[in-house]
């Protein structure tokens, strides 16, 4: 048997930080500083780790929406998959179902149409492994294009009711994710293993159509389904 050549992508992973940047990202996303932070590495070094991971189509940037001179670096969590498969391996952070029930809060700005988005695909992905809530730092009525995009894919959320962060004080989630970048700097401390989804509000894009609606449910059905094997780890 001829000797085969290793995938580009096993080189690129291979190196330990850009698989720490991996690891960090496939739980949140994060910016620049963040993860110079969480590694103690230059940023410098980080930077251009984080550029051969955008080359090869691994990560993203997405410019804040609470901070526009800052970015949110996202893991593209489909294509780390396939990279990984092309391997022939399956690492922890890309297993498919959670061990454990738990309970998960996400949390946006007006709770109208992301967090009730991804409360709404948790619950129905996670077929009662897991309970999904969801709230808001200032509420706002469900936003019926957001009803629509997920009623597509059979997920029913026309019976959401906005609810106030405050609301949930008390009760104990695995894991809290802020879903707007202003309610990630408005939070403060979050009670739970706190995570950031970096997800544009589809209700301020230019026009706020169904389309913008269904991107939304799409990229938060891919977040959550990868989330499902994180939430009892």
């Amino acid at each position: 048997m001829a000797v085969q050549s290793s995938p580009p992508v096993l080189g690129l992973l291979a190196h330990d930080l850009r698989w720490t940047i991996v690891g960090l990202l496939a739980d949140s996303d994060l910016r620049t500083g963040e993860l110079v932070a969480r590694t103690g590495q230059a940023p410098s070094l980080v930077s251009y780790h984080l550029g051969r991971l955008r080359e090869a189509g691994l990560v993203s940037a997405r410019r804040s929406a609470a901070d526009g001179r800052d970015s949110y670096h996202t893991l593209d969590l489909d294509a780390l998959g396939q990279a990984v498969a092309a391997i022939g391996v399956r690492p922890g952070l890309l297993a498919d179902v959670p061990a454990a029930p738990a309970q998960v809060l996400f949390i946006c700005s007006g709770n109208s149409s992301r967090s009730p988005m991804a409360e709404g695909w948790l619950n129905h992905l996670g077929g009662g492994r897991v309970t999904a809530r969801s709230a808001g730092v200032t509420p706002g009525p469900l936003h019926p294009l957001a009803a629509t995009a997920m009623a597509e894919h059979g997920v029913d959320i026309s019976g959401h009711r906005p609810a106030h962060v405050s609301a949930f004080a008390g009760p104990s989630f695995g894991r809290v994710i802020t879903l707007c970048d202003r309610a990630r700097e408005e939070c403060g401390e979050l009670p739970g293993a706190a995570a950031h989804w970096s997800i544009p509000n589809p209700a301020q894009a230019h026009p706020p159509d169904i389309d913008a609606f269904r991107a939304t449910a799409r990229e938060l059905r891919t977040r959550v389904r990868y989330l499902l094997s994180a939430v009892s780890r």
